[in-house]
């Protein structure tokens, strides 16, 4: 059989691995070693071993366990919980206050932990109960965790910067605009919603005096802090991902012990749960890479880019065009499952035709948040069902229609911005000289 031929075998087995709801780290390593066995057998076990030693053993991977720590540190000592008590200071006396507070509470949450899944479990366990006994709708909490995956530190920015080598310090900066447009579309959503139905969000409080609020805030001070200084010292150039990690971790820990939080029921939770976490993202990195060196001893990226330069499409038809297959593939596959066996294929074909891969990156990263709130996939959908379980999953997917199409606004509107280059990239280019 030729390279096209083993690689179609390939996708089909990969595709009824996923449908059959095998893990998709397992699934890529399985046909990846498989389909370089079929084309070069005496290289599949040396890649098989040589990749999963290379992602193990590079350093700057050990970020992400670190962040995720950090965010289950943020949720046990209380600080997630601050966040959102001062957003409701400040938003909870309009109507839809208390779900704006809820998606900005989410954004904090996200910028902590880098995880769309933590930041909806935290924030789920925080809003989710005074959203319900003010018959608030439970989209909020879904929508907001989205953020997680596009807010740096963002996880979905690093799979993708490795995938295609790119700087993930550069794509953590290129997503901070798009993070804090994609906040405010959430909020403009609520907002319009609640304009059109005001029973979807009552309101249910008085403005607090300004007092109150400023003390709401100083609570969260430290939250808000350790934020700006893992992020800023990254875009300062103060440190590096990894050392910004390290330090959030350090004074994440601090602020648990001097809460009192630090008890050893808490940290046997969360260092189980950041284990279990970081256990299954690195094993979809070294099944990625497998298949990754599988695809390019098919030599099928090499068809690919030639038959789309025969059609003779422009970058952005051809750019849109992909967007449009992540958001059909959203409905049936989990988000990271796309980016990994998409990526090695895209990236030959986009690149010759002159698109920038840090701002394709973030395109791609939105429309996979797309993906945790669309069903019947919907990741973060059912974790609000799992904090939630009284609440039909109809009426959590009817509370996050409103959210998906801000997340297809925004989109347009970050596409938008390749007609001023300059805008997408102005903190990466900023940072980097």
């Amino acid at each position: 059989m030729d390279g096209r031929t083993i690689a179609l075998i390939g996708f089909a087995a990969l595709f009824f691995m996923l449908f059959i709801r095998m893990p998709v780290g397992g699934a890529m390593m399985l046909v990846g070693t498989w389909g370089i066995w079929m084309i070069r057998p005496q290289a599949a076990l040396p890649k098989l071993a040589g990749e999963i030693f290379n992602e193990a053993s590079n350093y700057p991977l050990t970020f992400i366990p670190l962040f995720v720590l950090m965010g289950n540190l943020a949720g046990v000592s209380g600080m997630s919980r601050d966040l959102h008590d001062a957003a409701n200071a400040w938003l909870g006396h309009f109507r839809g206050g208390l779900a704006s507070a809820t998606v900005v509470g989410c954004a904090g949450v996200s910028a902590l932990s880098g995880s769309s899944l933590a930041a909806a479990l935290t924030m789920g366990r925080v809003a989710l109960p005074e959203m319900q006994r003010y018959r608030y709708a439970d989209g909020s909490v879904a929508a907001g965790g989205t953020l997680g995956i596009l807010i740096p530190p963002s996880a979905g920015f690093v799979f993708y910067a490795i995938l295609t080598e790119e700087s993930i310090g550069r794509l953590f900066m290129a997503g901070v605009l798009p993070g804090l447009l994609l906040t405010l579309c959430f909020i403009g959503a609520i907002w319009i919603v609640v304009w059109r139905n005001p029973d979807a969000a009552p309101g249910h409080a008085r403005a607090l005096p300004l007092r109150a609020r400023l003390r709401a805030t100083g609570r969260a001070s430290w939250i808000t802090g350790i934020i700006l200084l893992t992020i800023g010292g990254i875009y300062a150039g103060v440190f590096s991902a990894v050392e910004a990690a390290g330090i959030g971790v350090a004074l994440a820990l601090v602020v648990t012990a001097c809460r009192r939080k630090l008890t050893r029921a808490n940290l046997e939770e969360v260092f189980a749960s950041t284990l279990k976490s970081s256990g299954t993202v690195f094993l979809i990195l070294f099944g990625a890479f497998v298949f990754k060196s599988f695809i390019g001893f098919t030599g099928v990226t090499c068809t690919l880019s030639f038959w789309v330069e025969g059609l003779g499409l422009g970058g952005t038809r051809v750019v849109i065009a992909f967007l449009v297959l992540f958001i059909v593939l959203d409905m049936f596959m989990d988000g990271f499952a796309i980016l990994v066996l998409t990526v090695p294929l895209v990236q030959p074909i986009i690149e010759p035709l002159g698109i920038d891969m840090i701002w394709f990156g973030v395109l791609m990263v939105i429309a996979l948040e797309m993906g945790l709130i669309s069903p019947p996939v919907g990741v973060n959908v059912f974790v609000v069902k799992g904090i939630a379980p009284g609440v039909p999953l109809g009426t959590i997917f009817r509370g996050i229609l409103p959210f998906w199409c801000a997340m297809l606004v925004a989109m347009i509107l970050v596409l938008l911005v390749v007609l001023v280059p300059g805008i997408a990239l102005l903190l990466p280019n900023t940072m980097f000289g």
